[in-house]
């Protein structure tokens, strides 16, 4: 009877749908998707000048990247006109591989975009005024939230679902009359204040008008000069070039890329084409960047970036003339051949030991240290902006440091360590369809790897092969990227330069073949549209990463404190991956060369750490820094002795406003969870230990996801200080809110919203961009 009744329904609920299809076609005609190829132009409204900055700050920062509920990228016209899709790209359960759906890539048409079953939110009929808004989505969406506008009690009611893996709805045209009678107040923006009339009349007149746009063409003589300079280079005819710059492009197809010729750049992406430069471009599209591109000569294009630069996937990267002539040194003017051109098979290409074994390892390390910022950010900040499943298996709070080029370039030259890692296996080489393999199939070899990696250390001389600072790479005194902190914030993570925050969670020690590693499990060979086997395996693969980088550093403590500290960063229950590899494998037992003078070893490593790259170590983010009054960073500052239950109640990331007379400063606040160990997949919360959580402020912005902005005086800084060191419950971080919190609800939202973005853009005029609101919280 049940399933009865649920036919039922279902049936009633498609022929409803069907009736209202059936007259908005008979009153607006049938749709045409074919419309919005050749959009109409306005004499009266310019697109860029006044509607883009409206769709940015109050549209885009919910509707950027996978992570867009119903796939709905609002970052470009082509997204817009693209519409959205039911389809997740967050799948954690998919058994099979899904349609890679990448705006500009995987479709070139709407009706390629239809046939994917992306559903409009545009009016696709009779161009009238009143079809544009009666047959719209977004227009809809917009005079829903004006008929309900938002509750104004400060928590929401539950009728809102603010989780990220919530059910969508992705509601088409025909079915919007039930979803403004279930959902009253479901109208965008969802769950935040209504914009104001001046940019909702803005809007509603762009849609009534038939939405019309005007492409621009960001290329200047100038910018095409450079283009054309760069696109000579990564286009070489020799076999040695043709290597170098596929090699270039693998490391570099998420970068945007600009050139400092002008104050306010323009970014480019680097893409593959079947066209040599001088043609216009033909993409090739696959799903990972050393698939098969099934044509005889691939050529490497810079093309401009189209949409709107969000924090969370924006990886600035510039090409100047040092840049130009450092490649030249590094690739072009070495003593090597190139003899033949490794092939595109999953087993060759996967495994870039395998695939670029002919280009030097002293390049290819400098190559990827000498911006070790932008690789380590190609995992934590990627197109696929949300990394669970590779960001579960760090730390909240820990720092990065490199082998020196020198040190690295004795293991790299061993035959028996470049034998290992040619016979490497790594998750992309079984595809975007995979099963989730037995785990001793990657674990044995990693292990005959490590064996051979200690085997070195161990024999090896101080002289030859040291376990001292000086093994680690200080920057060659003026390159910042030697140091590094990275952040994680549950599903998102930040990786800044310099040692921030005093002594971490945990540390990493990175050489050449792990950093290569890193980059090719989880930037080069990651898909975000495989499947559970695929996703599975790659968590796997990062444990043994995240081991071997703490093992490297563990190595500079004395031998015998090493076990010490290990059992403290991996308490109670581990994984079975941690302990095979710990008790089958051949550890590093040579005493370090570092000279303690404490007992506390751990924390003296830090602190000479921090002194080797003291010339390089980046102080941003330090509140030494901000040029607020002493006295009030003297009060700030106290929140970093927060920890326990005071920590552990506040959200990963808060955005701090404090005005001093008619200047605003702004800090970020983050959270560092302490687990008793991360090396288990599931079941994270099973190993938190809340007491052991602490605060850290920052200067500056630090994240792309805030979940609450806060705002205070200067003379309030005491009292709001005190008040974040005595919570104690959830009503008390209520409190805190109740008196200086600016909610999701709050009528001044957007006001916030747009001096926080003026003061980021400001500051970081290079790396900054949209922030992204989804993860605003509901407290």
């Amino acid at each position: 009877m049940r399933l009865l009744v649920l036919s039922l329904a279902l049936i009633a609920t498609g022929c409803a749908t069907y009736i209202i299809k059936n007259e908005l076609d008979t009153k607006f005609g049938i749709a045409d998707s074919a419309r919005y190829e050749a959009p109409d132009l306005s004499d009266t409204v310019d697109y860029w000048r006044d509607i883009n900055p409206v769709l940015e700050t109050r549209c885009v920062v919910c509707h950027a990247c996978y992570d867009a509920a119903c796939q709905l990228k609002l970052s470009s016209y082509e997204g817009i006109t693209r519409g959205m899709s039911d389809e997740k790209v967050y799948n954690a359960e998919r058994i099979l591989a899904g349609q890679p759906t990448r705006l500009f890539e995987d479709a070139h048409s709407i009706a390629q975009w239809r046939s994917l079953d992306f559903s409009p939110i545009l009016n696709e009929r009779t161009n009238t005024p009143a079809a544009n808004i009666d047959g719209s989505v977004m227009a809809q969406t917009l005079l829903l939230k004006e008929a309900h506008p938002l509750p104004t009690e400060d928590i929401l009611p539950d009728s809102f679902d603010f989780s990220l893996n919530r059910e969508q709805q992705c509601v088409k045209i025909e079915d919007f009359g039930k979803f403004e009678k279930d959902y009253p107040l479901w109208g965008m923006p969802y769950g935040l204040p209504q914009i104001n009339s001046e940019e909702q009349t803005r809007l509603l007149s762009w849609l009534e008008g038939g939405a019309p746009y005007q492409a621009r063409d960001l290329i200047t003589p100038a910018l095409q000069e450079e283009i054309s300079k760069w696109e000579e280079f990564f286009n070489q005819d020799s076999l040695k070039g043709r290597l170098v710059s596929r090699y270039m492009y693998e490391h570099l197809f998420q970068a945007h890329l600009y050139f400092d010729i002008t104050t306010t750049p323009v970014f480019l992406e680097m893409v593959r084409s079947s066209t040599a430069p001088g043609i216009p471009i033909k993409r090739i599209a696959t799903r990972v960047p050393f698939d098969d591109p099934k044509v005889s000569r691939v050529y490497y294009r810079l093309q401009p970036v189209r949409e709107t630069i969000s924090i969370k996937n924006h990886q600035p990267y510039v090409l100047d003339s040092a840049r130009m002539e450092r490649w030249q040194t590094l690739f072009y003017e070495a003593d090597y051949e190139v003899t033949t051109l490794p092939s595109y098979h999953e087993n060759t290409a996967s495994n870039p030991f395998r695939a670029f074994a002919q280009l030097p390892v002293t390049a290819r390390y400098a190559f990827m240290l000498e911006e070790a910022q932008y690789t380590i950010m190609g995992f934590i900040k990627g197109p696929v902006c949300r990394g669970q499943i590779a960001l579960n298996v760090i730390n909240d709070h820990f720092w990065v440091a490199f082998v020196d080029p020198e040190i690295d370039a004795q293991w790299s030259s061993n035959p028996f360590f470049a034998e290992a890692l040619r016979r490497m296996e790594f998750p992309a080489a079984a595809g975007s369809t995979a099963s989730p393999i037995d785990w001793v199939d990657y674990a044995v070899k990693e292990r005959e790897y490590l064996e051979v990696k200690h085997s070195l250390i161990n024999l090896a001389s101080s002289d030859a092969l040291p376990l001292s600072i000086d093994t680690i790479w200080d920057g060659d005194g003026d390159n910042k990227n030697a140091a590094l902190t990275i952040f994680r914030h549950n599903d998102s993570a930040s990786v800044v330069k310099g040692f921030v925050g005093g002594q971490p969670q945990t540390g990493w020690v990175i050489n050449y073949s792990l950093l290569e590693r890193i980059h090719y499990l989880l930037v080069a060979g990651y898909d975000v549209f495989a499947n559970l086997g695929h996703q599975l395996n790659t968590r796997i693969y990062m444990d043994f990463l995240r081991m071997e980088g703490e093992t490297n550093f563990l190595a500079l403590l004395p031998e015998q404190d090493r076990d010490k500290v290990l059992a403290s960063w991996y308490r109670g229950s581990v994984s079975f991956l941690e302990t095979y590899l710990r008790d089958h494998g051949t550890p590093i037992t040579r005493e370090t060369d570092v000279q303690y003078s404490s007992d506390d070893t751990l924390q003296e490593l830090y602190s000479l750490l921090q002194s080797h790259v003291s010339e390089v170590d980046d102080k941003s983010y330090s509140l030494h820094s901000s040029d607020l009054a002493t006295e009030s960073l003297d009060q700030l500052r106290r929140l970093n002795d927060t920890e326990g239950s005071a920590a552990s109640l506040m959200p990963e990331i808060i955005f701090l406003q404090v005005n001093e007379g008619e200047k605003a400063h702004y800090f970020t606040l983050l959270h560092h969870r302490a687990y008793t160990n991360i090396s288990l997949m599931f079941k994270g919360d099973d190993r938190r230990i809340p007491d052991e959580d602490k605060l850290l402020i920052t200067n500056g912005f630090l994240g792309a996801y805030p979940n609450a902005f806060l705002t205070i005086n200067a003379d309030q800084i005491e009292s709001f200080t005190s008040a974040v060191e005595k919570i104690q419950s959830e009503q008390d971080y209520r409190a805190v809110l109740d008196t200086y919190g600016i909610r999701r609800s709050n009528p001044k939202f957007w006001q916030i919203s747009d001096q926080i973005h003026e003061a980021l853009l400001e500051s970081n005029p290079i790396d900054g961009g949209l922030l992204d609101y989804n993860r605003i919280e509901n407290r």
